[in-house]
């Protein structure tokens, strides 16, 4: 499948060609790839942070340890979750759920009434981890479309998130970032392009029943 041969071909991109840059596009395909991600209720509790800015990425570098990705990509991806989840969310999604399939509000309010019942029992914390493995499910849907593209992107967990949030304003919003991706293109310089992937065979991987 043309497929595995692209996942084949993507790995964690240490080093980017400065030089190079992704069009408005490419970007935007990249986004909407995230965006079509699934999530639990179809909430998607998590916000996208774009960075192109080259000041932006010099700050951030220095809260990611220096990791020359930041830097060197065209663009950051910085997905944050949020950090309380409140009835307005569902409310929100409640509206947004029958406007766009034309349909009266009323008519959701079980699902509303499920999808609260559910959240309210979690504490602030859960609700924030939750959360954030919904924003990983995008993440996943964003790689897979930036190599199916042939677009370089290393995920990067490896960063001060508090400062990650002060850099971005981010508290004020109700979120907390939590992983990233660069992208871009990657250096004919890195090392890391010519090392064959590993990974565990599938009969390791998989527990048949």
């Amino acid at each position: 499948m043309e497929y595995l041969k692209k996942l084949q071909w993507r790995y964690a991109t240490k080093h980017f060609d400065k030089n190079r840059k992704l069009n408005s596009t490419q970007v935007e395909e990249l986004l909407q790839a995230a965006n079509l991600a699934p999530t639990s209720y179809g909430l998607q509790p998590f916000a996208i942070a774009l960075i192109e800015n080259e000041q932006i990425k010099e700050k951030l570098s220095l809260a990611a340890y220096n990791q020359p990705q930041v830097t060197e990509a065209s663009h950051l991806f910085i997905f944050s979750a949020r950090t309380n989840v409140t009835n307005s969310d569902v409310e929100e999604f409640v509206e947004r759920v029958a406007k766009t399939r034309n349909i009266p509000t009323e008519s959701l309010a079980e699902y509303d009434k499920v999808m609260k019942g559910s959240i309210n029992n979690l504490t602030k914390e859960q609700q924030f981890q939750w959360a954030a493995r919904q924003a990983y499910i995008s993440l996943g849907m964003l790689l897979s479309a930036a190599a199916l593209q042939g677009i370089d992107a290393c995920p990067m967990e490896g960063f001060n998130k508090d400062q990650f949030d002060e850099i971005l304003g981010l508290k004020e919003k109700g979120f907390s970032s939590v992983v990233m991706a660069a992208a871009g293109y990657r250096s004919p310089e890195d090392e890391y392009q010519n090392y064959k992937k590993v990974r565990k065979s599938i009969d390791e991987l998989v527990i048949k029943y």
